[in-house]
């Protein structure tokens, strides 16, 4: 942090970022959370397919599923919980890449993002409630942080 004449701005507080294949921030974590989306797909699928066993991942799967163990319902939950809030993130990257509108806000709040997802898989998958939830609302509240950076443009100017 640097102060100047006693005053602070936002722009004082510095935060590691990650930047890949020269896409901004915010571009690089929408494709870390599209990695994060596919490996919750694919560990979901495989703990939950791998216990109906093989007559239901081929079949028409008109009946409701036979039941899984607690891990393999908490992987699938989990990423059906990505999967409602992956959409809200990916428009934000979106608009902010399309507008030019980077600023503190979008790149903290995608970078927390990622983060929090990352670590809800972990708690859900271990069965850790309250926890769990308060990094579900940290996740949300990055998103609208830079929903509130996009809509508000004097939020660059803090």
């Amino acid at each position: 942090m640097s102060f100047v004449q006693g005053d602070f701005t936002m722009h004082d507080l510095s935060m590691p970022t990650l930047q890949l294949a020269g896409m901004s921030v915010e571009l690089t974590m929408l494709s870390l959370a599209i990695v994060l989306g596919l490996l919750q797909l694919l560990i979901a699928a495989r703990s939950g397919n791998s216990q109906r066993g093989l007559k239901w991942n081929v079949g028409a799967r008109d009946e409701p599923p036979p039941p899984v163990s607690k891990v393999a319902g908490r992987l699938e939950r989990a990423f059906r919980n990505f999967m409602e809030t992956f959409p809200f993130f990916a428009a934000c990257v979106l608009i902010v890449t399309l507008t030019g509108r980077h600023n503190w806000a979008t790149v903290w709040g995608a970078q927390i993002y990622l983060a929090a997802r990352t670590v809800y898989v972990v708690l859900y998958a271990l069965g850790v409630p309250g926890l769990r939830t308060l990094v579900w609302l940290i996740a949300t509240l990055s998103i609208i942080l830079m929903l509130t950076s996009i809509l508000w443009a004097g939020m660059a100017a803090l």
